[in-house]
């Protein structure tokens, strides 16, 4: 997992060939004009999920994983608390992985908790299992995803 604010992004460009182009879109802000919901940016090679929430709280908030794609969580804003614990670790399974949504998701508690602010985003690989808007407060973010491979 990686954490950091916007304004650091380049620093993480050579980890994907398509972290350009997902970080440029979160620096044009032209996820404020978009409806919440899913947005395509490169057909399903990159695409964004733009949603508010009222935060779920610790006890609400499940872990997660994925296989296929890597999560750029931004926070647009409020704070976003964030469980986390590795995937290998988490072994009271709720779901077996659903391809369709690329999830499985985990009754494990998390081992550790991160908040993060407005303007900051996480950056989750399939490895990383995390637990989103585990706040108590309203949350307003941009999720991209992006495929990990062609």
């Amino acid at each position: 997992m990686i954490m950091d604010r916007l304004a650091n992004a380049e620093l993480y460009f050579p980890l994907h060939k398509r972290f350009a182009a997902a970080f440029e879109f979160l620096r044009t802000r032209g996820f404020e004009k978009l409806t919440d919901g899913e947005h395509e940016l490169d057909g399903r090679k990159l695409y964004v999920n733009i949603h508010g929430s009222p935060g779920r709280g610790h006890t609400g908030a499940k872990l997660e994983s994925h296989r296929k794609y890597i999560d750029i969580q931004y926070v647009v804003s409020g704070i976003d608390e964030m469980g986390l614990k590795p995937a290998a670790d988490c072994t009271n399974v709720e779901l077996d992985y659903e391809e369709k949504r690329d999830v499985s998701l985990y009754l494990d508690a998390p081992t550790s908790w991160v908040s993060v602010p407005t303007d900051s985003f996480t950056i989750f690989y399939p490895d990383d299992g995390h637990a989103p808007l585990a706040c108590s407060t309203p949350v307003r973010k941009a999720v991209v995803k992006v495929q990990i491979e062609d």
